[in-house]
């Protein structure tokens, strides 16, 4: 049975992505899905699953490149209210996997709740910021998670406690396809101290990323502890560029697309700061964002 029978309504064909990432790069989609419940993203990934059709779930777009050419199979965003829940309960808060990460942060401190605070200013989903473990020096989204719920690639249901995850450095143990929702246990602190403290990490944050109207992703993990935008500056690469796509003056592990760029020239900068700082620096990065 064809993917479209059945899911007219919330399957478009040939959706351009460019719009729906940071880099503002890439080709269509063959099919575009925004499913309206639980029940249809379900049914929707186990079709796909009986049509051999790849799926992907789309976040907000910041650690996403898309090439040129497009995405072949199933693209599938979370934007209907049933993936959007936020609340506040007695030991911390919980949200859906589509909520954006500011909101989760911003409701855990209006209702008191510490830790969170830490990650102001990364961008992206709680799905997104679960699956590659968001965090920084200050802490990351793991170590408050206390349960998460997951769509599986064949379309089942399960429900992760505490003891069966795992976090690591931007990664977790939470790989299936959809991470539904997820529940997040902090402690007690005065909201006005945390609301200071949201407020001194945005702002050092925002002092060395790029501007917000540029079209930009960050690229590279950080290795061992070390930083990788000034490993990139080290390697002397700061306002490197091939083509229309150059790196971050600002902050290096960023690169910068003009309106003009392709992807594909976003990929060629890629190998050629890993090159080059391997070269120079003896370090070899790898990737952060993920390639389509």
């Amino acid at each position: 049975m064809p993917l479209l029978t059945g899911f007219e309504k919330i399957v478009r064909q040939q959706e351009l992505l460019a719009p729906h990432t940071w880099f503002g790069l890439g080709g269509n989609a063959e099919f575009f899905a925004e499913p309206n419940s639980l029940e249809e993203l379900a049914a929707l990934v186990r079709r796909a699953q009986d049509e051999q059709l790849p799926v992907r779930i789309l976040g907000g777009g910041s650690n996403i490149l898309v090439r040129d050419e497009g995405v072949k199979g199933v693209v599938v965003r979370l934007s209907a209210p049933a993936f959007l829940q936020l609340r506040a309960f007695k030991h911390g808060v919980s949200a859906g996997g589509g909520v954006k990460l500011g909101q989760l942060i911003s409701l855990a401190v209006r209702e008191g709740f510490g830790g969170l605070e830490s990650l102001v200013g990364i961008p992206g989903t709680v799905g997104g910021a679960l699956h590659g473990n968001a965090g920084g020096q200050s802490g990351d989204i793991g170590q408050f998670t206390q349960r998460a719920t997951v769509l599986t690639r064949r379309g089942e249901i399960l429900v992760r406690e505490r003891k069966d995850l795992v976090f690591a450095s931007r990664q977790s143990s939470l790989d299936e396809l959809v991470i539904l929702d997820a529940e997040f246990v902090m402690e007690r602190e005065n909201p006005e101290e945390l609301t200071k403290r949201m407020q001194k990490q945005w702002i050092m944050k925002k002092a060395v990323q790029p501007m917000g109207h540029q079209n930009t992703g960050q690229i590279f993990k950080n290795p061992r502890g070390v930083d990788a935008g000034q490993l990139i500056e080290q390697a002397g690469l700061k306002g490197a560029r091939v083509g229309n796509v150059e790196v971050n003056d600002r902050h290096a592990n960023f690169f910068v697309a003009e309106p003009a760029a392709t992807t594909a020239e976003v990929l060629r900068l890629i190998d050629f700061v890993r090159d080059k700082v391997l070269e120079r620096v003896g370090v070899e990065l790898e990737l952060e964002i993920e390639i389509w």
